[in-house]
């Protein structure tokens, strides 16, 4: 992984695989346990990662402890960039113990920083919309933290479209810090950033980390195999997802075009986001040191231009009647005539 990516509109470089530590920890009684953590660790490094990405209540709080554990044995804090999240409740009963008000926002930092065994978080993400704290105090409070030294940059995970736009077009408009990445769920198999999130986030300067690439595993085609389901069949939204016709047309289509390139259908699948317009880096979680060193062997090759086609035709999503008004014929019926929407200075001379 040495060729790195600017996070949005930052300085910051990234590698183009980030690591997601949620499967850090086995206190939920399926991630990897601190042994096998660390391995996976120390490969990700040794392979020139350098983005880790963990959050307040992954593992409840012990994928955090590890993260930062391990950074330290290393000694690796100056050569990481270390993210971490704030959102979800830590406590029942209080509702201030979860969240996006600036009550919720210093709790979660404090406890995060002592779990991790630091004084600052390279890359803090609001982890979900809790739809009610408005937006502007939210900025208005990682800006203060940006200002104290504790957060270098502002993240938003989970959020529609306008949160973001508005988020930051406030920053913008106020001088303050502003929202430098976007996490969300992005796959051949959930393709909603392209409806609005994705041209957001190029016209905002705003980077993309998805998370979620292999869809909960089934971009792996295991669970067509004799009828695996997996950990991915313990909840409904996962349930549907295999059944899914549309899915599984994908996964069909994916083990064929893996199978013309001589990949796995996962490497294919992580390639295939790894390349989208503004990801910046791509989140991916493993459990075991195998899964790590077969992701990593999906940055060695191209997808060919007309397998990539095949796999952007199949994994299409409608967008709706509103979006045929800015596509080719009908932008023809506004402007009078075929005008390209490529700027002068980005068309190949």
């Amino acid at each position: 992984m040495n060729a790195y990516s600017l996070l949005g509109r930052t300085g910051l470089r990234v590698s183009p695989f980030c690591l997601g530590a949620m499967t850090f920890g086995n206190a939920d009684g399926w991630g990897a346990g601190e042994s096998e953590a660390l391995k996976i660790f120390d490969r990700y490094l040794g392979a020139g990662g350098n983005f880790i990405d963990t959050a307040n209540i992954y593992a409840q709080g012990e994928s955090e402890t590890l993260v930062g554990r391990f950074i330290a044995q290393r000694g690796a804090r100056e050569n990481v960039v270390l993210a971490t999240k704030f959102s979800f409740a830590t406590a029942t009963g209080d509702p201030n113990a979860g969240g996006n008000g600036r009550k919720n926002i210093y709790r979660a930092l404090d406890a995060s920083l002592k779990r991790l065994g630091t004084d600052y978080i390279d890359l803090y993400w609001l982890h979900a919309w809790d739809t009610l704290t408005p937006i502007e105090e939210v900025v208005e409070t990682i800006d203060d933290l940006v200002r104290a030294g504790k957060v270098r940059y502002f993240g938003l995970s989970d959020v529609p479209a306008w949160v973001m736009a508005r988020a930051q077009t406030y920053a913008e408009l106020r001088g303050r810090a502003r929202v430098a990445a976007l996490q969300a769920e992005y796959s051949l198999l959930d393709r909603t950033l392209d409806t609005e999130h994705a041209a957001a986030c190029q016209e905002l300067g705003v980077g993309i980390c998805p998370w979620g690439p292999l869809g909960g595993g089934l971009l792996t085609g295991k669970y067509l195999k004799n009828g695996a389901e997996g950990r991915l069949s313990k909840d409904e939204r996962s349930k549907n997802r295999i059944k899914s016709a549309r899915n599984l047309r994908i996964v069909e289509t994916l083990a064929t075009i893996a199978e013309e390139i001589g990949r796995p259908a996962a490497q294919v699948a992580l390639n295939w986001v790894t390349r989208q317009p503004c990801v910046s880096s791509t989140i991916i979680g493993v459990t075991r040191l195998v899964q790590l060193e077969d992701n990593l062997k999906a940055l060695d090759f191209d997808i060919p231009p007309e397998l990539a086609a095949r796999l952007d035709a199949c994994s299409s999503q409608p967008k709706g009647h509103l979006y045929d008004f800015f596509e080719q014929p009908f932008l023809g019926r506004v402007l009078g005539a075929r005008v390209s929407k490529t700027p002068n200075w980005e068309r190949p001379s």
